[in-house]
């Protein structure tokens, strides 16, 4: 083994060891580095045992005093190896005589793992996570072996995975490998890592026989990789299937499948696997010279640990890959560096003669990919089960580092120097401000000048010369009230003949009136007042009182000012310009969603050449905005939050640098960018793709040309008896055609009508047309023709023309013009009415008008005909440019979609007040989401939409209750049902509930139904019961506001205007009239 591989060997050795610390860290919540070491010392390097070691009551404490931690980190101390020193750090004490059979067993069992590194290539981490694996497999073996759970399905249409333009390529979900897909995304976006991938090619020496297990695990993952990155450029399809390579990585780690894995640990599993394929390739390539690993070169950093034990201080260099960084009790990045930064007490660092000790971490070589992983989990000590941190936490887009350089150690020395005595300055300012607003000994305080103008109002009311409840005659009654004890009896005095008089006022019935008998008396003071008080006294007080008031204002002004002025200073105190020399550029956000134990993967990544955030949540990947990234990733918004965060050098532009064709100098894009053995990789997938596009088309074709051949075999059917509306009219404006009223229910209609005009002008027009068979449209016309019949008798047609399009135009502003009840909607009756509240151009309702008053079903007598013939004539008159037509047919366009919504909204209501909820949802589904684009144009244009918001959330919320039934009845049907049930319907749904921010009571009827199902993890139940919900939960926990696809809408019934508007009443009838007021 040459120096270079030992120094490389000992320096990933120091990193496995960090990373077990870094995660026996996040798990217990112990943050004793001294504690930790012991327990991975005393566990031989087994993850699980250590963790049972330091959760367990009777935990080993170590012993070990302060000063021997540091010892360890001194210079010349022997135990104490540096990150890339030489010395050999497998050597191993054994011939001491205070060595017990523990330590014993510990060291030979640390010498035996080591000697199986060196033969095998296998660390001790992998090795211990083995274990912990290998022991978990062993308890299920007997279990039948399940095929991989896929969270997204295949559509069978080929051209709802087809990839529009450019778009970036998703990665499909294969049973919970959402991480994977949100840290190789992560990845493929950084171009220059991209170019590693897909450039890499294996050494020549390892491609016949791998030499030991690290090359036969590490080679084909990364000729899978390469493949994986290949269709991520290139593919046609809109997702990809990673499953090859993640069945390298499951192999690899012998997982259950049910496992959900945790991004920081395989982002540190993914970066040790390209480091070791890069580190092969590089030492056959190295020609002499010292390897250079690009994985390292792009991923890894150095940082000086300076600490000071009694005085003594001492240096050291460490490697860093993934950067930690606790989140509990910070509120920005910044606070969570400051505190990973320093350790203990630092102002020994600044005395040589100090007896305290501290540490503190400065950055001496940052990498060009700088990766923050933030701890948002504790361990429960009391419920013995990790928990998940949901506190908010900010960062920045653009972080500036120097303040956490070598470089700048002195200066950023002061300055926090500065900023800690700013910040005992402010919590001084901040108490005494605190003494003014909440002012007062007792339970209850308030601001002082809030104290002082009550005192100011108390002084200056009048004067009262009385007690309170002196001038109040206790055994009188309230003014204007004769209480029944104060009433002498009559019947005793007159005897029981006697007759009163019934105007007496003693015989008058006593009536309560709370509100009048109660009521303060016009001339008592509405609030307290001195009773005595002079004109001197009340000036000297309001003199003093006055001044005092203004002495506090100004002085809680000027405590406010000053800490303002504080927080502002403290701001900019790296804000000049030699510490923003370092900017880093956050690239990627990989979000967690969930608890502790469950939840669900996505990533935001900036697109550097677009300028834009894209979401990638594994097949989705949609535009983004930075304001729905720090909604999902800061925290402290549901159970959302960021994980992981990466940060890019801004000033190092070969990361996210396009390439160039060296000849022709143009950038090169898709395809052109792949080596030629990946070129053609990807075209033979898509020609694969393209076959399928063409099985499609051909296979519908088929169907169509079969479905003709069926229609011209099949005698037609009869036509039916209603005639079809006429061509180009809307479907609300339809009026009964002349074959479908029979000669006699026509002339009962115009008698109807006449005589009631004729007899009984005074009734309401609606009554009158009752039992008359006609659309709301055609009543209202008949009846104002029939109400202008004196004009037309007298001045001819035109004249009772225009009588009678005033009278309906006049009618229908009123109807317009009213607040009716929800059943009583009269926009669904006339399209005029919902123009007119609606605001259309007149233009728009006069045309509309004019077409009822012409249509050819008028013709129920000479006077009807004649009016018909002159709305006719009119309608001819019209020029084009006078209407619109193309606005004309919006408007009309827009009615028939208000119908439409109507009935989506109706049938939906009506299967819900039956039960039947699966049916009812899809047709509530589709009326919010018509009825919300109507009411984006205009309040009155669609229904209320809290009430369809409500109906639809019980709809799911009790489809959830009855499928969480479904799973708690264990039997495997049931809960197959229920899973179905919130696979195909409420799954799909919550993204809806979540687009909103504002609708609180969405948001959390979607916590409840989350809750619901996370309630079970911590219950006791078959495994069979345990893989489903694990393999279900991540698709429940998915926050993701993207609306997937639906069923197409569900066909409606043909309703005549009548019908609809019946139906539609009785069902808002039988409706609670405050629907909203709770879930």
């Amino acid at each position: 083994m040459t120096v270079e591989q030992n120094v490389l060997q000992q320096s990933k050795s120091q990193k496995h060891q960090q990373t077990f610390l870094n995660q026996l860290r996040e798990i217990t919540g112990i943050n004793d580095i001294q504690v930790l070491q012991q327990a991975l010392k005393d566990s031989n390097g087994n993850l699980e045992l250590a963790v049972t070691f330091l959760t367990a009551k009777n935990a080993k404490v170590p012993q070990q005093e302060e000063a021997t931690y540091y010892q360890t980190a001194l210079p010349g101390n022997d135990r104490y190896i540096s990150v890339g020193s030489q010395a050999d750090t497998n050597v191993i004490d054994l011939t001491g005589d205070d060595k017990d059979d523990l330590q014993r067993a510990i060291a030979l069992s640390l010498e035996e793992s080591n000697r199986a590194f060196r033969e095998t290539g296998i660390t001790d981490e992998e090795q211990a996570i083995s274990r912990v694996l290998e022991a978990s497999i062993a308890e299920n073996k007997a279990s039948l072996k399940r095929t991989h759970p896929e969270v997204w399905s295949d559509s069978p249409n080929p051209y709802d995975r087809k990839r529009q333009d450019s778009c970036p390529v998703g990665l499909k979900n294969v049973g919970n490998t959402c991480w994977f897909s949100a840290v190789i995304q992560s990845l493929f976006n950084l171009l220059e890592f991209r170019r590693l991938v897909l450039n890499y090619n294996p050494p020549a020496s390892a491609q016949d026989l791998p030499r030991n297990q690290k090359e036969h695990r590490n080679l084909p993952f990364m000729r899978e990789l390469r493949y994986l990155f290949a269709l991520l450029v290139g593919s046609k399809r809109k997702y990809v299937d990673p499953s090859r390579a993640v069945d390298i990585l499951k192999d690899a780690f012998k997982s259950n499948d049910s496992q959900q894995q945790d991004v920081s640990e395989f982002t540190h599993k993914l970066l040790d696997w390209l480091e070791d394929a890069f580190q092969i390739k590089a030492e056959e390539e190295r020609d002499g010279e010292k390897p250079k690993n690009p994985m390292v070169e792009l991923f890894y950093g150095r940082f000086l640990a300076v600490g000071v034990l009694e005085g003594k201080k001492f240096e050291n260099t460490e490697m860093f890959g993934q950067y930690p960084l606790q989140v509990n009790g910070f509120k920005d990045l910044h606070e969570c560096l400051e505190a990973a930064m320093i350790e203990g007490e630092i102002e020994s660092l600044h005395s040589e003669n100090s007896g305290k000790s501290g540490q503190e971490h400065w950055f001496t070589e940052l990498p060009p990919v700088l990766t923050f992983e933030l701890s948002r989990f504790e361990f429960n000590q009391a419920l013995g089960r990790p928990e998940k941190i949901h506190n908010k936490l900010e960062f920045p887009p653009i972080l500036y580092l120097d303040r956490y350089m070598h470089k700048n150690r002195e200066i950023t020395r002061i300055k926090r120097d500065e900023i800690k005595r700013l910040k005992e300055y402010l919590t001084v300012l901040q108490q005494r401000l605190e003494r003014y607003l909440s002012y007062g000994s007792g339970p209850k305080r308030f601001p002082l000048v809030d104290v002082l103008q009550y005192a100011l109002e108390f002084a200056s009311s009048k004067p009262v010369c009385t007690s309170p409840i002196d001038d109040i005659d206790a055994s009188a009654p309230p003014s204007g009230t004769v209480t029944a004890q104060t009433i002498p009896s009559t019947t005793d005095q007159q005897g029981p003949s006697s007759e009163i008089p019934s105007t007496s006022p003693v015989q008058r019935s006593v009536i309560h009136k709370p509100f009048t008998q109660s009521r303060i008396p016009p001339d008592l003071p509405m609030h307290p007042a001195p009773r005595h008080i002079t004109e001197e006294e009340l000036s000297v007080l309001e003199g003093c009182l006055h001044r005092w008031r203004t002495e506090v204002e100004n002085d809680t002004r000027d405590l406010q000012e000053s800490i303002s002025r504080i927080h502002r200073t403290i701001e900019l105190m790296y804000s000049d310009k030699s510490m923003v020399q370092v900017p880093y550029r956050l690239h990627a956000v990989l979000v967690h969603e969930g608890q502790a134990n469950a939840g669900h993967y996505w990533a935001y990544i900036y697109d550097h050449h677009q300028r834009r955030w894209m979401k990638y949540n594994d097949i989705s990947v949609t535009k983004s905005t930075w304001e729905e990234l720090e909604r999902d990733s800061f925290g402290g918004y549901r159970n959302a939050s960021a994980y992981c965060l990466m940060y890019i050098n801004d000033k190092e532009q070969f990361l996210i640098q396009e390439e160039f064709n060296k000849e022709t100098g143009q950038m090169l894009l898709g395809m052109d960018t792949l080596p030629p053995d990946l070129k053609d990789y990807v075209k033979e997938d898509n020609k694969r793709f393209e076959k399928e596009l063409e099985e499609w088309d051909a296979e519908l074709a088929q169907k169509v040309q079969q479905e003709k051949l069926l229609a011209s075999q099949t005698p037609r059917m009869p036509a039916p008896s209603s005639a079809p509306v006429q061509a180009g009219e809307p479907e609300y404006l339809e009026q009964p055609s002349r074959t479908d009223l029979s000669k006699h229910l026509k002339e009962d209609s115009v008698r109807a009508i006449t005589k009631a005009l004729a007899e009984q002008e005074d009734r309401s027009p609606e009554t009158v047309m009752q039992m008359v068979m006609l659309t709301p449209n055609m009543q209202g016309i008949i009846m104002a023709i029939g109400k202008a019949r004196n004009v037309y008798d007298r001045c001819g047609p035109e004249a009772g023309f225009f009588k009678a399009i005033k009278l309906e135009y006049a009618r229908l502003l009123k109807l317009a013009q009213d607040d009716p009840p929800p059943e009583c909607d009269y926009r669904l009756h006339h399209a005029v009415v919902y123009f007119m509240q609606n605001e259309a151009p007149k233009k728009i309702i006069e045309r509309t008008l004019l077409e009822q008053f012409g249509d050819h079903n008028l013709s129920f007598d000479e006077r009807c005909r004649n009016i018909m013939k002159v709305a006719q004539a009119k309608l001819e008159m019209i020029k084009p440019d006078e209407v619109n037509m193309e606005e004309y047919e919006r408007w009309h366009q827009e009615y028939r979609n208000y119908r439409e919504t109507t009935m989506y909204l109706m049938v939906g209501l009506e299967l819900f007040q039956k039960k039947s909820y699966m049916e009812a949802l899809l047709y509530l589904i589709y009326a919010y989401q018509s009825n919300k684009e109507l009411l984006s144009k205009g309040l009155y244009r669609g229904h209320d939409e809290e009430l369809i918001s409500h109906y639809r959330r019980e709809c799911l919320l009790k489809l959830n209750e009855h499928a969480a039934a479904l799973f708690e009845s264990g039997d495997d049907q049931e809960v197959n049902n229920g899973l179905i049930i919130m696979n195909e319907l409420i799954v799909p749904c919550l993204p809806l509930l979540l687009v909103d921010e504002t609708e609180e009571k969405d948001i959390a009827a979607v916590e409840d139904m989350r809750n619901r199902w996370c309630s079970y993890l911590g219950q006791e139940m078959e495994p069979n019961l345990q893989e489903k919900l694990t393999d279900f939960l991540p698709k429940l926990l998915d926050c993701s506001t993207e609306i997937k696809g639906f069923n197409d809408p569900p066909k409606l019934p043909s309703y005549s205007t009548h019908e609809l508007c019946e139906r539609f009443a009785r069902i808002m009838l039988s409706l609670s009239r405050t629907p909203a007021d709770g879930r």
